[in-house]
């Protein structure tokens, strides 16, 4: 397998799970519950504050990822030859 078809598989897979109702359901829950942990924290206390802010952005980088995974794939099917294809 080449470099290029573990990025068109790493894409596809990533296309799929942001179309997926059920997982994008979940992660925005989770990035809700996050952001109300942190604020529903007193400001004094760093390490609950820090839990949340750092699984807040955990779950953003991996949203972050699978977008880009997905451009990535939108790329290689755009400089693919119709004999390619």
């Amino acid at each position: 397998m080449t470099n290029e078809d573990e990025l068109v598989n790493k894409g596809e897979d990533a296309e799929m799970l942001l179309g997926l109702d059920a997982f994008t359901n979940m992660v925005d829950s989770q990035i809700q519950a996050a952001t109300q942990q942190f604020f529903a924290s007193d400001p004094e206390d760093f390490e609950m504050r820090e839990d949340a802010y750092l699984q807040y952005r955990a779950l953003a980088e991996l949203i972050s990822t699978l977008r880009q995974q997905v451009e990535v794939l939108a790329q290689i099917k755009s400089k693919a030859t119709p004999e390619e294809e």
